[in-house]
């Protein structure tokens, strides 16, 4: 091999594994930093693409969810005034069967016609104040409850609405209804037999609406959940690995400045032809 203090090729060579080595070094020091083997798009562009179209899918879930626990509390607040108005239609039967006794002297009867009417305005207090979020769910001209159920908006639940308010269909007295007298007492308990029949119905719609509900936040949690994981699968870095490969690479590093070093002094030897 020729001596040239011009051209030195073992500098060159090792200066290029060097920096080869720096630069797998800055790779898993960004890894270890990150925890991912794919942070951007330079590391992997397919890989990062489907990351990212997975990482919006996972931003559309956690809207839905929102819906659905949106949707969940009102439909609470709905089932909690249709249990409220089916116990108060229990008490207004109570006190028209017993207001039915034409034996009962008037003071009795205005008793009874007087707590009667006190729990009959009660259910319009209790429908018109079920409301969530802007949304009453069993008034008369009621809210539907709607839910997104996918990531895109395209798909959702809706519950009807169920009307339990005195003006509606549901419940079969008014404000009006009394039981003053034995006869008006005797039509009040036809009306609240159906009026709890029919109340029981509304009930029971709105609780299949609300298991319907859960089950369909149960699953949007386990999609995402999964989702979330798949995503961790493709960009994820195995740490265990990148903190071996680290410390190989820094003895690679420093072997590579011992190699540069020695190649750089090379062409001093030259001065030794001279002597």
């Amino acid at each position: 091999m020729a001596f040239s203090v011009n051209t030195n090729a073992g500098a060159f060579l090792a200066l290029q594994n060097l920096n080869k080595t720096s630069s797998s070094l800055s790779t898993v020091q960004s890894r270890i930093n990150t925890g991912q083997k794919v942070s951007s798009a330079k590391d992997d562009g397919a890989t990062f693409a489907i990351a990212q179209k997975l990482r919006g899918d996972v931003a559309g879930l956690n809207a839905v969810k929102g819906s659905i626990d949106r949707a969940s509390s009102t439909l609470d607040v709905a089932i909690a005034a249709g249990e409220a108005v089916s116990d108060l239609l229990i008490e207004l039967k109570e006190k028209a069967v017993a207001a039915k006794d034409s034996g009962l002297d008037t003071a009795s009867r205005n008793s009874l016609n007087s707590d009667f009417t006190q729990l009959r305005d009660q259910i319009t207090s209790i429908v018109s104040n079920a409301e969530f979020n802007g949304n009453n769910n069993v008034e008369n001209g009621g809210d539907a409850i709607v839910a997104i159920t996918s990531d895109d908006g395209s798909n959702t639940i809706t519950i009807a609405a169920q009307d339990l308010s005195l003006t509606g269909t549901n419940v079969s007295i008014t404000a009006a209804t009394s039981i003053s007298t034995s006869a008006l007492a005797s039509a009040a308990v036809g009306k609240i037999e159906s009026s709890i029949a029919n109340v029981n119905t509304a009930l029971s719609s709105l609780g299949s609406g609300a298991s319907r509900l859960e089950l369909q936040r149960t699953f949007v949690d386990k999609l995402s959940d999964s989702i979330e994981v798949g995503i961790g699968n493709l960009v994820d870095a195995d740490l265990a690995k990148e903190s071996a490969n680290l410390q190989s690479l820094q003895v690679k590093q420093q072997l590579g400045l011992q190699a540069l070093s020695i190649a750089n002094q090379a062409p001093s030897t030259v001065l030794g032809l001279f002597r």
